[in-house]
């Protein structure tokens, strides 16, 4: 088991978000219980290019403060919204590695969230995501918390995803299980 952390960048990790300060709480949350159980945290970058907000030679581009990796954690770089394109190597890494099973928590649901866990579950890993763990703003479409409520309460977790709550997230970290039956 793995916790995935997509795009937890300080060009898109801000109050604008749904429900900030709750999502805050609950990815620094699991990641120092990752940590404390020795369950690999891994993180997914976000690049856009020279002169956006999310360009990787400015300080928008790295991990939000409260989650900034450690020595040693691994960094993944993309430039499309799937974690699991080719051009990662993310998944040839959790391959050779025998890991099929991530708790996948960062934003922005709509985009990179959706893309990661539908190419991951395409990929045969079998994704958990948290509730209140991953967030995002408003659209044209739909305002944050629709949008959010539409993947977590529907789109995800009858087709490519298991959705749990944060504490059973913690019982997975903790217990090193690597499937639950819910």
């Amino acid at each position: 088991m793995i916790l995935l952390v997509v795009d937890t960048q300080k060009g898109c990790f801000d109050e604008r978000l749904y429900l900030f300060d709750t999502v805050r709480k609950n990815i620094k949350r699991l990641i120092t219980i990752a940590r404390e159980n020795h369950i690999e945290v891994v993180y997914v970058q976000h690049d856009d290019g020279p002169g956006t907000d999310l360009d990787k030679s400015t300080d928008n581009y790295e991990i939000y403060e409260e989650f900034a990796p450690m020595e040693g954690e691994r960094r993944f770089e993309k430039n499309v919204n799937s974690a699991f394109h080719p051009m990662t190597g993310l998944t040839e890494y959790l391959q050779s590695k025998g890991e099929r099973d991530i708790i996948a928590i960062g934003v922005s649901t709509d985009y990179c969230m959706d893309a990661t866990i539908k190419s991951g579950f395409e990929k045969g890993f079998k994704i958990y995501v948290p509730s209140y763990t991953n967030s995002t703003y408003d659209n044209p479409y739909f305002d944050k918390e629709t949008a959010y409520k539409y993947y977590n309460e529907f789109m995800w977790g009858s087709r490519y995803a298991k959705i749990i709550s944060v504490e059973q997230a913690i019982h997975l970290l903790q217990s090193k299980i690597t499937t639950m039956n819910i």
